[in-house]
């Protein structure tokens, strides 16, 4: 039986695969997706969510979106990674489908039933939001796979992940809710680098598959030139696949805090993965990643798609 997940977002070239992964994998359900402010402003990544659904022929999915800023910061987006539509690189099909009415946090309050799946992989303003406007789902939901935060570096300031930095406050509420997080950080995203040898792969297969070589072909040059990577990690879609395969990533039970006023560590997220406090447990961390079979899967199930 297919596990029923959300997607909540900023498309981002590595959400639109994230999307994509979820819609090719029969041990999901995709449900519904919900957008927020991140990676770009509120109504591109809304309008690029609709897009890929639209390219992958599943206009039928809702999107929603969210918050256009997090909760008491001022946004900072990513146009230096992602281009100025968030998705630059492919010439992707114009949406028919609209978004949904009614705030994200309401439509996920409506699509989190009991054993749904929430995988944010943005910032976790949304997330936030549905907490305080529906207290209930703290008790209702069991389970939420993040892409987010780092054990170590960060990658928008020394101490930070973007996700985290961006609406820190958020990913604080979150990780304080009593909901058991999976945190997928960039300790191991960064091990499972997608390859122009990958994209290649994908680039003689079906629209989407060409669309996602495209993709990468844009997003690998940002981290040819920032880290020197010889290729590039699809840090969302490697939540999505620790949902369809848990095996994939390596994780320990810990304590997760985050960083909200600090000069130098501001959306650090701290986690205590040696247990060297007295904190409660709260979340599970990423802490390795079966890379070549994560790459393999991503690979084999993005070229099915037509």
């Amino acid at each position: 039986m297919s596990i029923p997940i959300v997607i909540d977002c900023d498309p981002g070239h590595d959400d639109a695969i994230a999307i994509l992964l979820a819609l090719a994998s029969p041990e999901v359900e995709l449900l519904g997706v919900t957008t927020v402010a991140g990676n770009q402003i509120l109504e591109k990544t809304t309008r690029n969510a609709l897009k890929v659904l639209e390219l992958a022929g599943r206009a039928d999915i809702p999107v929603a979106a969210g918050a256009d800023r997090p909760l008491r910061r001022r946004l900072r987006t990513a146009a230096h990674v992602h281009g100025e539509t968030g998705l630059d690189g492919p010439d992707l099909p114009e949406p028919a489908a609209t978004a949904v009415s009614g705030h994200a946090a309401d439509v996920l309050a409506e699509l989190l039933e009991p054993g749904v799946v929430l995988v944010p992989t943005g910032p976790l303003t949304n997330v936030a939001l549905l907490f305080e406007r529906h207290p209930d789902l703290t008790k209702r939901l069991k389970r939420i796979v993040w892409m987010g935060g780092a054990i170590g570096e960060g990658n928008v300031t020394p101490a930070a992940e973007f996700n985290a930095f961006v609406d820190p406050e958020a990913a604080a509420a979150v990780f304080g809710s009593g909901v058991e997080v999976t945190m997928i950080g960039l300790d191991v995203t960064h091990k499972a680098l997608f390859t122009r040898a990958h994209a290649d792969r994908l680039r003689g297969t079906g629209r989407a598959g060409r669309a996602v070589a495209e993709l990468s072909d844009f997003f690998q040059r940002f981290h040819e030139s920032r880290y020197g990577f010889d290729g590039s990690p699809i840090h969302d879609a490697l939540a999505v696949a620790a949902v369809i395969d848990p095996s994939l990533v390596t994780t320990v039970e810990c304590s997760i805090e985050i960083e909200t006023a600090s000069a130098f560590c501001d959306g650090r997220t701290v986690v205590d993965r040696w247990h060297v406090t007295e904190r409660p447990h709260n979340a599970r961390a990423g802490v390795d990643v079966d890379a070549d079979r994560f790459l393999e899967l991503l690979v084999e199930r993005i070229s099915s798609l037509p």
